[in-house]
């Protein structure tokens, strides 16, 4: 008997005024070849927008041509890299449960083998592997300018791992009180794509509600192909706004963006979830603020989170937020999408550090190419390799791709391969790194900026770096 085939909801795309989805599975050669040579970029296969799009720019078909080519790559990369990044998360586990390759030895021969439990809260994913720490710094306390800046990059790190790893790290390694880990639905890739954690700091009266939302994993291409898209939906009053981050968020297939939707347990969406807790956690304190944080593809919604709360004018809620503190973030909007958030963190008062440390490659992309496409807003909180730190409008090398910046950018990692040995030295046992870490620094001499863009280096800045810049 032939399996019944499930029948896909409509995309309706009434609730944007233009949109560009790429779609590189659809992709053909000569198709991709002829996107360079035509303006009318709306006859390809592989393009989804409003009929009769021209693309005037070759530059603009180009950056289209090098993101459909991105994208293709990292789908074919997905299941080797996955399998890879698997092996190495169960190896590095294996060895650290049994204590050692040696012990290994002697548990088998006595019959005590241990095997890693993926959902216990002694497993660290490839993440947790680069970088071990998990207490807050001691040294860093809660009337410290750099407080949430801390607190928050170790949450966006500690976002990557699993639900007991993260609440044993909230209760036992901070003292402070665990919400909840979620895993949030996806309406455009019928898929749990989207996690995030929540807790709450008290201090006598003062409370601050914490929101993390895991980022881009180092072996899931999936991940680093939604950050190379250059797909976006022009909302109204917005701009235009990656899809790919507001399909993680919460994006209805059907409906777009309602101020509601029926709750469903089965199918919960990120947006609508976190803000109701919020809504809740507010009416039993309303003195009670919140924080928003994230790193790499958890950044991108951090902020994006803001604006959806914007755009359904939820002034009341708003007001509570504190700071967003997003860690490698990349771009998420358009100019006018970056005029419209500037208007809104002005209004409600809110904070909003966006730290980029060294040749970090993910904050330079997608291409920023002119205001036709993403953009940057706000200040660029910006740190070297000695982790000194200034205030920019833009990072330097804004889209990496640049001749003059190869030479420097591989010094640079020759620099923090040989700084892993020594900087435990120079500023304690806090910051030593593992040997998994060390192999993510000799991947930045293959890839420059790719190694910067771990959580290592964006956790010391935080501690390391001027306390006059929080």
């Amino acid at each position: 008997m032939a399996t019944p085939v499930t029948k896909q909801k409509p995309c309706d795309k009434s609730f944007c005024e233009d949109y560009l989805l790429l779609s590189p599975k659809d992709v053909g050669l000569w198709d991709l070849i002829m996107l360079l040579f035509s303006k009318h970029i709306g006859n390809r296969k592989f393009i989804d927008c409003p009929d009769g799009t021209v693309e005037e720019s070759f530059a603009q078909r180009f950056v289209i041509f090098i993101s459909i080519i991105a994208q293709k790559l990292c789908h074919l990369l997905y299941k080797p890299l996955a399998w890879l990044g698997s092996v190495i998360e169960f190896l590095a586990n294996f060895l650290n449960d049994n204590g050692g390759f040696r012990m290994v030895i002697w548990n088998i021969f006595r019959d005590k083998l241990v095997l890693p439990d993926k959902e216990s809260a002694q497993f660290s994913s490839v993440i947790g592997l680069l970088d071990v720490r998990k207490d807050l710094d001691s040294r860093i306390k809660r009337q410290d300018p750099r407080y949430n800046s801390a607190l928050s990059v170790m949450a966006a790190k500690v976002a990557y791992e699993n639900e007991a790893y993260i609440r044993d790290t909230v209760e036992n390694h901070w003292r402070m009180e665990f919400l909840g880990f979620f895993d949030f639905w996806n309406d455009y890739e019928e898929d749990y794509t989207t996690q995030a954690f929540m807790w709450s700091d008290k201090t006598g009266d003062s409370e601050v509600i914490g929101v993390s939302f895991r980022g881009t994993s180092p072996f899931n291409t999936k991940d680093w192909s939604t950050d190379v898209d250059l797909s976006w939906y022009h909302l109204p009053g917005i701009g235009k706004v990656h899809a790919g981050f507001l399909k993680s968020l919460g994006l209805q297939k059907s409906e777009g963006w309602p101020k509601d939707i029926q709750s469903n347990v089965d199918k919960p969406y990120a947006y609508y979830v976190i803000r109701q807790i919020l809504k809740e956690r507010h009416e039993e304190n309303p003195n009670a603020k919140f924080i928003v944080a994230g790193h790499s593809l958890g950044a991108a919604l951090a902020i994006v989170f803001p604006s959806i709360l914007a755009h359904h004018q939820e002034s009341d809620l708003l007001l509570k937020l504190e700071g967003v503190y997003t860690f490698g973030q990349p771009r998420v909007g358009d100019h006018k999408f970056g005029e419209f958030m500037k208007d809104v963190l002005v209004t409600h008062g809110l904070r909003y550090h966006r730290f980029v440390y060294c040749n970090d490659l993910v904050p330079r992309v997608p291409f920023d190419s002119s205001d036709v496409y993403f953009k940057h807003f706000g200040e660029c909180y910006y740190y070297n390799s000695f982790y000194n730190g200034q205030v920019l409008t833009e990072e330097p090398n804004k889209n990496y791709f640049s001749i003059f910046a190869v030479i420097p950018m591989f010094i640079n990692a020759v620099w923090e391969l040989l700084r892993s040995f020594i900087i435990t030295y120079q500023s304690g046992p806090d910051y030593y790194e593992t040997v998994p870490c060390r192999g993510w620094r000799l991947i930045g001499l293959v890839i420059a900026g790719l190694s910067a863009h771990g959580p290592q280096d964006y956790v010391n800045l935080t501690r390391l770096g001027p306390a006059e810049l929080f």
